[in-house]
């Protein structure tokens, strides 16, 4: 790799389940299912004991209880997530500042310009693994070749708790046995079809000529047959703003209640402007989704102006579509989801300190103080856990 670029892809293994099982060492070695709970709840992670009965990702957790009836089901500690995931991307940063997080529990990490470092990928394979584990006793995998692609892949075959490295001339070697269906954007029906023309494998689909891959794959053929020869050039960006932050909750049972649907609307809006305010960033607009037992998908959005991560603004827009919509809909609604969301997300570059003076907060009767407020309930939360506050009457928070 002397000459190419150096990638990583580092992926936590089953992160959700690993990081349960780290909490409660009596399930270190049993099947772990993390999910939503009812019959209308999904499996998020699933540890490799449990994967061994079919259980995995996106699964209904009735379909993961029929096949690990003896697994033990979990409900999501989302904020328990984020600490080890900080504490991981702490790990990173501090091997290199080129650093491009695509979740909580994977990213892409470039040592291109690091000619120590590139002289052994292995080494700084085994020792971002290293690290990873001392600092929060998780496994990861690791792949490193010469671009994003292949690194992503090479990651993905070593797991789990291993490492592949990929030099860049063993890049075809590597992906030419490998099926059609690894390819980014190729599902079932298309894999299936390229299957029937003879074209099975990467190395077969590198080789195919153009015009019949172009007949079978259309306006795609030139992005896939690129991939499967292993190109990809896309850089690894270190900075990157979300396009939106959202958060919403499926239900057991059909809510009607109002005053019950507002104060979720509520919640989830707190938990939003808390996701942007520990980012950094505002939102130039705020929307709700509402889901009917029949499946119908209700939207509602709305401008920001100015752009805002307060938990009173937007609790207030989320409230406010709320209302609207409910007095549109016919009859007496019925809903099986709720979600909040924002939208055109910008760096917060005006951020206050905590303790405005005194003077500056009565000049503005809200906005300053409610900021104060909000990051001192954010340091609250993080330091006590999410369930030391709970909305009260009028949406106030209380202990």
């Amino acid at each position: 790799m002397s000459s190419a670029r150096l990638i990583l892809h580092v992926d936590l293994d089953a992160f959700y389940a690993s990081v349960e099982q780290l909490e409660q060492p009596e399930l270190a070695g049993r099947p772990v299912i993390v999910g939503g709970s009812g019959q209308r709840g999904v499996v998020s992670a699933a540890s490799y004991e449990a994967r061994r009965f079919g259980v995995g990702s996106a699964m209904p957790m009735s379909e993961a209880r029929r096949r690990c009836p003896d697994g033990h089901f979990l409900p999501v500690r989302m904020d328990l997530y984020r600490e080890y995931s900080r504490r991981v991307f702490a790990v990173f940063h501090a091997h290199t500042p080129h650093v491009e997080g695509l979740s909580l529990d994977e990213a892409f990490l470039d040592f291109s310009d690091d000619p120590i470092l590139r002289r052994s990928p292995e080494a700084l394979a085994e020792t971002l693994r290293e690290a990873i584990r001392n600092e929060t006793g998780l496994t990861a995998s690791v792949g490193a070749a010469p671009n994003k692609f292949v690194a992503k892949l090479a990651s993905d075959l070593a797991k789990p708790d291993g490492y592949i490295i990929v030099p860049e001339d063993g890049v075809r070697a590597f992906l030419d046995p490998l099926p059609v269906s690894r390819l980014w954007g190729v599902g079932q029906t298309t894999a299936d079809r390229l299957k029937r023309a003879g074209y099975a494998t990467f190395g077969a689909l590198r080789r195919a000529p153009e015009p019949r891959i172009r007949g079978l794959l259309g306006r795609q053929a030139p992005r896939l047959k690129a991939l499967a020869a292993g190109e990809d050039n896309r850089p690894v960006t270190s900075e990157r703003t979300p396009k939106s932050i959202s958060r919403e909750q499926t239900f057991d049972r059909n809510l009607g209640d109002y005053r019950q649907v507002r104060r979720i609307v509520a919640e989830l809006a707190d938990e939003v402007a808390a996701r942007l305010r520990d980012k950094d960033l505002l939102a130039n607009g705020a929307a709700i989704k509402l889901r009917t037992p029949d499946f119908q998908t209700h939207t509602r959005q709305a401008r920001l102006d100015p752009p805002s991560n307060s938990s009173q603004v937007l609790r207030e827009t989320a409230a406010d579509l709320l209302e609207h919509w409910w007095q549109e809909a016919a009859g007496s609604p019925r809903l099986r989801l709720i979600g909040v969301g924002t939208r055109e997300l910008v760096a917060d570059a005006g951020q206050q300190s905590l303790f405005d003076n005194e003077a500056d907060n009565q000049a503005d009767s809200g906005g300053r103080r409610d900021k104060a407020t909000d990051r001192l309930l954010d340091e609250a939360r993080k330091r006590f856990g999410p369930g030391i506050l709970r909305r009260g009457p009028g949406g106030s928070d209380t202990l």
